[in-house]
C-alpha cells in the first residue's frame, strides 16, 4: 500500500516510518511527504530517502477548502491509500476527511480523550496526572475525537518537566506509530461505531 506522509516540523516520526518501510515491518511504502512550511525539517529527511518531497503553500489558496482539495488531488494522482499526519498544524477540513473515511490517521501526545488539542504534555503536568502517554487514532471531523486505534501510557516522573516528559513519550510513538500503520496495511483494523477492533491474528 502507498502512505502519505503530511508535516509541519521536524518529522522524527515519519523517520521512524521510513525505517520500519525500509526493513520491510510497515507493510507498504512511504510515497510522498507533503508539507505546509517550507523549512521543515521532515521535506529533507523525506529526500534523504529517495521520497518525493512537496511544500504547498496555504497562502496560494483562497481557503482551507481548497488547499485542502489541492492536497487531495496529489494524494489521488499517486494512488495514496493512507495518510499519516505527523506534527501537521492544519485541522483538516470536512471536505478533506469525508473524502478518506477510515483512511487517515493522527497521533498525539495524551491517553485521548484526556488533553486533545495543542500542548497535550503540559496540559497533563499543568493539571498533575501521574500517567500520561500516546494514542494513535483515526481522524474524524472533530479535534482527536476520532476512534482509537493503539494507546500506550508513560510514567510521569516528579522530576518531570514539559521537555523531558515529552522526550519519552516520543520515543513510544515512534514504535507505536509504525506499528498502527503496519496493522492497518495487514488490513487488521476494524471501526465499529466508536471503537476500532484490532484483530491480533
Amino acid at each position: 500500500m502507498n502512505l502519505a506522509v503530511l508535516v509541519s516540523g521536524s518529522g522524527s516520526n515519519l523517520q521512524a516510518m521510513i525505517h520500519a518501510a525500509e526493513k520491510g515491518v510497515l507493510g507498504g511504502t512511504v510515497k510522498t511527504v507533503i508539507s505546509d512550511r517550507s523549512e521543515a525539517f521532515a521535506l529533507q529527511r523525506a529526500r534523504n530517502h529517495g521520497i518525493e518531497a512537496i511544500y504547498l503553500n496555504p497562502r496560494d489558496f483562497s481557503c482551507r477548502e481548497d488547499y485542502d482539495q489541492s492536497i487531495c488531488t496529489l494524494l489521488e494522482e499517486r494512488a495514496i491509500e493512507l495518510i499519516a499526519l505527523a506534527g501537521f498544524m492544519r485541522l483538516l477540513s470536512p471536505v478533506f476527511v469525508r473524502r478518506y473515511p477510515g483512511q487517515i490517521m493522527n497521533i498525539h501526545p495524551s491517553l485521548l480523550p484526556a488533553f486533545p488539542g495543542l500542548d497535550g504534555v503540559k496540559q497533563a503536568l499543568d493539571y498533575g496526572v501521574k500517567v500520561s502517554g500516546c494514542t494513535v487514532h483515526f481522524v474524524d471531523e472533530g479535534l482527536d475525537t476520532g476512534p482509537i486505534i493503539l494507546q500506550e501510557a508513560v510514567p510521569v516522573l516528579e522530576t518531570d518537566h514539559e521537555e523531558t516528559l515529552h522526550q519519552r513519550i516520543h520515543q513510544v510513538e515512534h514504535r507505536l506509530y509504525p506499528r498502527a500503520i503496519s496493522l492497518f496495511m495487514q488490513g487488521r483494523l476494524t471501526v465499529k461505531g466508536r471503537r476500532c477492533i484490532v484483530d491480533e491474528g
